[in-house]
């Protein structure tokens, strides 16, 4: 598996692509660049919503479908919506009775909109400032509201807890929701066909290469779902040792350009000479 031809090279976001002050280096944007001169594509999958990655559009030159919301949602890069895959409304009720009962902050993502219950409860000014656009605050939310929800996200800087509500979640909705933590006080719970290793599947048919053809990149344990979808699979350094140990590789972390060394060291020399997509 890791020895095969890359053809598309899928990178989470944060934690990955940008450093913690959610920046993208020169050095990630040439190594972006290599890859399509290299003929392989590159796309991003994120926890973030689909207008949260505009910033990133252009300077990585990216032309491949994105997808939000751990593949929630799937853009074009003029953010036209591919398809979108809301939580079913009984479900997402559950999810949010569940955040709630283990005390996390509940924020709810419609396709469009964000919405949240405290506007000075932890993480949502850095998330505002993170996806470039602020939430609308909700005293209760409402059924229509948890009727479009594509992501739910608990939130709480008691990472125990939010670990404990992962486990809780997954127990109790089974395969009716993908619940995995983005960051360990993030909580995101999406539909069953929105996770990373769905992502793989969905780039693999639109862009019609096989799914060992894709190398894989992230940090978190949502991402692990990518890496055994894909073929080539790569943690960051910053990873915990759980991610690590899922990945055929392991390289620096997002403060230590672990991005454009992996692209450098372990994705260019599978490129397919001539390729294109």
């Amino acid at each position: 598996m890791s020895g095969s031809a890359i053809r598309l090279l899928l990178a989470d976001v944060d934690g990955t692509l940008v450093t913690a002050e959610k920046t993208l280096t020169s050095d990630a944007i040439a190594a972006a660049q290599a890859l399509g001169d290299a003929g392989i594509a590159l796309a991003i999958t994120s926890g973030r919503p689909p207008r949260g990655m505009t910033m990133l559009i252009a300077p990585l030159g990216l032309k491949t479908a994105i997808a939000g919301f751990n593949g929630g949602v799937f853009v074009n890069p003029d953010l036209s919506v591919i398809e979108a895959s809301a939580l079913e409304p009984d479900v997402a009720k559950q999810a949010l009775d569940l955040i709630l009962a283990h005390e996390l902050d509940a924020w709810i993502y419609t396709a469009e909109d964000w919405f949240i219950r405290d506007a000075k409860a932890a993480h949502v000014d850095r998330e505002a400032w993170t996806v470039k656009f602020d939430p609308e605050l909700r005293e209760v939310f409402t059924p229509s509201e948890l009727a479009k929800a594509v992501k739910i996200v608990g939130v709480s800087d008691d990472l125990g807890a939010v670990a404990d509500c992962e486990r809780a979640m997954n127990a109790a909705l089974g395969a009716s929701a993908s619940a995995a933590r983005s960051q360990p006080y993030y909580l995101d719970v999406t539909s069953p066909r929105a996770n990373k290793g769905e992502v793989v599947r969905v780039l693999a048919r639109r862009l019609g290469v096989a799914t060992s053809a894709i190398a894989t990149i992230g940090d978190m344990p949502n991402d692990v779902l990518m890496f055994r979808a894909g073929g080539l699979s790569i943690a960051m350094g910053n990873a915990s040792d759980d991610v690590k140990s899922a990945a055929n590789l392991v390289t620096e972390s997002n403060e230590a350009e672990g991005f454009a060394r992996a692209v450098e060291q372990f994705v260019l020399p599978r490129a397919v000479k001539g390729a294109t997509i």
